[in-house]
């Protein structure tokens, strides 16, 4: 299931770009003793007893200011509200309670999203400032001093955080419904090949509206199988996206690629593959998610013999990284395809549910080896012993071998590239963890 969003917000400058560049380990925000520093939403991964969550970092609330800036972060903090399970209300116990922060508490009510509230720059170890009592006049419960700067109080902040966390759905024998995302930059025709999908069908389920952090979701059935089509917002290059909702648009779609069986990066046959579809492809791989690249609009294309060949190619030149992928020719507009698309859908989802026995995998394994003489360090040689297979979804392995150092990057892809030559595995990544075991 996606990963719980956390938003953090606040009035400018009480400490919530410290608190998240705290939280996620890495200095992400930018840090500036100025009201309002921070415009743009940033998010990040974190992580807390052993569950991985999305935290937002938002821009400051000044609900009632009529400066046109204030005005857009506001307006960016109530969609990041709207997106997120849980809420952290950040104020200053050094400034003390003001007619700002209960003017966003008033905003938050309106939510009916849970709220923990966060009394910043209690930096000193021991008892609770006397000064922080007062933001229980807030009326959001409990109050959890914290130090973004020192870290003081965040463990208990985030068990109340993680309390409120939805819980983890488990798979039943009915879950068999495949969610695809379809995602792409803007004017691809993500929703155009939604409704081409909708308008061939004759048994629709329902139409669901999506949750806030995704645009819409879509169930329906064919022939006998169930599919979950998430249509999401284009995802813009960041210079690209000016101060406007769309910026949330982007974490919606991250969301989407997260909640996803299957990934369809559409791309546009007009434009072909450019920075903006490598970088929403490298994420649906450094997140395991089976993907196929659907070219979109190539009924436009003026062709000649070899002409798709020639461009498939060019696909994956630019997509290397993603050489496992698929790649299907479509148009949204006329239906050309489109009934490949979900036979496709169907293949590579089982490629990534697809295990290996032990036996035969180390058989293949050992096969390799044979083929190809592990590399060398210093006269000391890499030692493969055995591997298993972990986990599906993506296929996931661990290798056991003498010494991790010694397994270089090109021998682990030629262990990869063998597994595929062997088993498949179109379409999906496959993961390695090296694991050191005793030996010569």
């Amino acid at each position: 299931m996606a990963k719980p969003i956390v938003a953090v917000v606040g009035r400018p400058n009480v400490g919530k770009s410290t608190f998240f560049n705290y939280l996620v380990g890495k200095r992400i925000s930018i840090i500036e003793d100025t009201p309002g520093v921070t415009r743009d939403r940033i998010y990040a991964e974190s992580e807390w007893r052993g569950r991985s969550f999305m935290l937002i970092d938002t821009g400051g609330i000044e609900p009632y200011s009529e400066d046109f800036i204030k005005q857009q972060m506001v307006r960016q903090a109530q969609i990041a509200i709207d997106t997120a399970d849980v809420i952290i209300f950040m104020v200053d116990v050094r400034t003390g309670l003001t007619a700002a922060d209960e003017e966003v508490s008033v905003l938050l009510r309106r939510s009916v999203k849970p709220v923990v509230l966060a009394v910043n720059k209690s930096d000193s170890v021991g008892a609770v400032s006397p000064d922080a009592y007062e933001f229980y006049n807030l009326g959001m419960g409990e109050i959890y001093p914290v130090s973004s700067i020192h870290g003081l109080g965040t463990g208990d902040l985030l068990d109340a955080v993680f309390a409120h966390f939805p819980k983890e759905e488990e798979k039943t024998e009915d879950d068999d419904c495949i969610n695809v995302a379809i995602i792409g930059k803007p004017n691809v025709g993500k929703s155009s090949l939604v409704n081409r999908l909708l308008g061939e069908e004759r048994v629709i389920v329902s139409d669901v509206p999506g949750t806030t952090r995704d645009a819409i979701d879509t169930y329906l059935t064919h022939s006998g199988k169930s599919y979950m089509f998430i249509d999401t917002a284009g995802i813009r290059r960041k210079n690209k996206i000016d101060e406007t909702i769309e910026h949330y648009s982007t974490l919606r779609s991250w969301a989407a690629v997260e909640r996803a069986d299957v990934c369809v990066i559409l791309i546009d046959a007009k434009d072909g593959v450019t920075e903006q579809d490598t970088r929403i492809a490298g994420y649906a791989h450094e997140q395991g998610k089976a993907s196929i690249v659907v070219v979109n609009k190539w009924d436009i294309m003026e062709k000649s013999t070899g002409t798709l060949e020639k461009y498939r190619k060019e696909v994956l030149e630019k997509l290397e990284f993603m050489s496992y992928v698929p790649v299907l020719f479509i148009s949204a507009k006329t239906g050309q395809r489109i009934e490949r698309l979900y036979e496709l859908i169907d293949y590579v989802n089982e490629q990534a549910s697809f295990r290996i026995q032990t036996g035969v995998l180390n058989d293949v394994l050992n096969e390799a080896v044979a083929m190809v003489q592990p590399p060398s360090d210093k006269g000391r040689r890499l030692r493969v012993y055995y591997m298993t297979q972990t986990s599906v979804k993506p296929p996931s392995f661990v290798l056991f071998v003498n010494n991790a150092e010694l397994m270089h990057y090109s021998y682990e892809r030629y262990i990869k590239n063998t597994l595929r030559t062997n088993f498949g595995f179109e379409g999906t990544p496959i993961r390695f963890t090296i694991r050191e075991k005793g030996g010569d």
